[in-house]
């Protein structure tokens, strides 16, 4: 991790590139964790997730624990608790839902965080960023559309995850105002693998499917360890990037996800979103972008 300190982000173009990587990678998780979903349950693929983020944070978090201290432990293991939550639904919804879908659907999160970031953090939304906000959670039922009418219930599984992960930003929101971002990145990875770790052996003990457990193969453990690297790393670059830059510019890029997950999709498994399904996605888009550009108005008038 050296490398990113080296990294001259003297100029927003050296973040936004950074940013513009990290946003490309992210979804090959999920891909990953669909290619691999016949034999390795979404429970499983999560734990192993966490298990590899642990491992990988824990000398940062051991050099930053000499110099700090932590507080608010059970917000830290409530973000835990969510994010790994928000990946055991993303993991279940691309096993049986083309990837591209599940990443548009899951992006209604950053609608539901300006909802909550209104009832929760006492953050002020006018009339028109509550419209985008409706307006987005439109496109996310014209995308689920068509899937619910295939794959039932389980069409929603990506409602769930954004609004857990919506949560999970709301707690990072606050957290971020005091604690380390280090801490934080592994207390949310050790918490996150406690709690898979529970689940993981209740849930196989009785029987439930998403929670199996399941020897992998050789090329399997590879995909495991690939996914929780690519994980890992891809939030690390986020996180020394948005010290660089405004949370209203780097939050626009985010919709990079569809269009790396559209790309692995095709690549992978010869999926790729209707005509519908894209008008859905386009509102979701353009309902987020606007509300990102409300957000940076309203920052700028406070100025």
């Amino acid at each position: 991790m050296q490398y990113f300190k080296k990294i001259q982000f003297s100029s927003r173009q050296g973040a936004i590139s950074l940013v513009i990587t990290a946003f490309l990678i992210l979804p090959a998780i999920d891909a990953i964790a669909k290619l691999i979903s016949s034999d390795i349950s979404a429970g499983q693929i999560s734990w192993t997730r966490f298990l590899i983020q642990t491992l990988i944070m824990a000398p940062f978090f051991i050099g930053v624990l000499r110099i700090t201290k932590i507080r608010y432990f059970f917000l830290h293991t409530m973000r835990g608790v969510l994010i790994a939550t928000t990946t055991v639904l993303i993991f279940s919804a691309v096993k049986l839902m083309p990837l591209a879908e599940v990443i548009a659907i899951f992006f209604i999160e950053p609608l539901i965080v300006t909802l909550l970031s209104a009832m929760f953090l006492g953050e002020r939304i006018g009339w028109r960023r509550c419209s985008a906000t409706f307006i987005g959670f439109s496109g996310a039922l014209i995308v689920v559309q068509p899937s619910y009418e295939i794959y039932g219930l389980s069409a929603i599984l990506p409602f769930g995850a954004a609004i857990c992960f919506a949560f999970y930003i709301i707690l990072t929101r606050k957290l971020s105002r005091t604690e380390n971002p280090s801490v934080m990145q592994f207390n949310s990875g050790f918490s996150g693998f406690l709690f898979m770790s529970i689940s993981l052996i209740s849930g196989n003990l009785v029987g439930i499917p998403t929670f199996e457990i399941a020897i992998p193969s050789y090329e399997q453990l590879l995909l495991l360890i690939l996914l929780g690297v690519i994980a890992t790393l891809g939030h690390f670059m986020i996180a020394y990037a948005i010290k660089y830059l405004e949370a209203s510019t780097l939050a626009p890029f985010q919709y990079l996800e569809i269009v790396a997950a559209t790309f692995y999709g095709l690549w992978l498994f010869g999926d790729f979103p209707n005509a519908l399904a894209w008008f859905g996605t386009i509102i979701i888009v353009g309902s987020g972008i606007y509300t990102f550009s409300r957000e940076r108005l309203k920052d700028n008038s406070n100025c």
